[in-house]
């Protein structure tokens, strides 16, 4: 990861000067430094994102250079497959369905934006839902897995993929990526053209305003040299909006934020010496509060994990 982090900089007189990302503003505020990166709070909407931050071209070289993204192909994908298919994929593809099935969509054709190892499609094609499932994967040894397991797959990046009127989808959906990305109005407007009227699109990204992140700032591992963008619920909803959505949805079904916020108060890089509430919860008093306290931040739309759903305008 931190070689990632060097090739990165070493092209930061390539980086560009951005507005917010969601609502076009200038007016903004340091939030925080990390990794050599600026990251700026929106004065309007509130979103946090880099600027300046890497060029398309930059981050296409970036990606198809990653040592990080070789090692987990070569090595992580394959040996925990199964498990990332019981305890993520299978309970992803279970709420994809459901907000699917509540805004109307219960057949027809699938797009996957970013299909990685194929395991959500595969999941997706065992339900029986989906009469057409087409991922997008431009990695060529990700996109070859994806074939190999029988998927139909597209060998190209999403910006690249041209769709012909008639071939347009009844759902989109893309986990764990618009933060990568560098324009995502962009990114939505082809998504927009990707889809047909009244099609669903599902996504999920980090939210600034989660626990997790709240607490730790920089220190969050959601903080990391690939995230371009971090939204909020508002500020998303204001970027679809622009884009010719309906948010129609958010959720922040997180199981995690206060587990990985103890960890690092465990292992120091945290201190809890002058929050002793937080320390109750999440150091003395673990076992009888951790889990309400999750709880609590999921009902609440305050985990950092965020899910929404939109519809395309007809």
């Amino acid at each position: 990861m931190l070689q990632d982090v060097g090739r990165m900089l070493s092209r930061r007189d390539e980086f560009v000067d951005v507005a917010c990302p969601a609502c076009g503003t200038h007016e903004r505020t340091l939030r925080f430094r990390k990794y050599g990166l600026t990251y700026w709070a929106c004065a309007r909407c509130a979103m946090v994102y880099t600027s300046p931050r890497p060029s398309p071209a930059t981050l296409d070289w970036f990606y198809r250079g990653s040592v990080n993204y070789a090692y987990w192909h070569r090595h992580i994908f394959p040996q925990s497959e199964q498990a990332r298919r019981t305890r993520i994929v299978v309970p992803r593809v279970t709420r994809f369905l459901d907000i699917c099935r509540r805004f109307g969509v219960t057949g027809g054709s699938c797009l996957e934006i970013g299909a990685g190892y194929g395991t959500f499609c595969q999941e997706l094609h065992s339900r029986g839902v989906f009469s057409r499932i087409v991922g997008i994967e431009p990695t060529p040894d990700l996109a070859a897995h994806g074939r190999a397991s029988g998927l139909e797959i597209i060998e190209q990046r999403f910006e690249e993929v041209s769709f012909a009127e008639n071939a347009r989808f009844d759902a989109v959906a893309f986990f764990e990526v618009i933060e990568h990305i560098f324009s995502p109005r962009e990114f939505l407007e082809r998504c927009r053209h990707a889809l047909k009227p009244g099609g669903v699109l599902v996504l999920t990204c980090p939210n600034i305003e989660g626990f997790d992140v709240m607490a730790l700032g920089p220190l969050s591992d959601t903080v990391d040299v690939e995230h371009l963008n971090y939204f909020n619920p508002r500020a998303l909803k204001l970027l679809l909006d622009t884009c010719g959505f309906e948010l129609v949805g958010v959720e922040t079904p997180g199981e995690l934020d206060a587990e990985l916020v103890r960890k690092k108060a465990l292992s120091g890089e945290y201190p809890l010496d002058e929050q002793p509430l937080l320390r109750k919860i999440l150091i003395e008093d673990w076992d009888r509060l951790g889990g309400t306290f999750q709880a609590f931040l999921k009902e609440h739309g305050l985990s950092s994990h965020l899910w929404a759903g939109a519809r395309l305008r007809g």
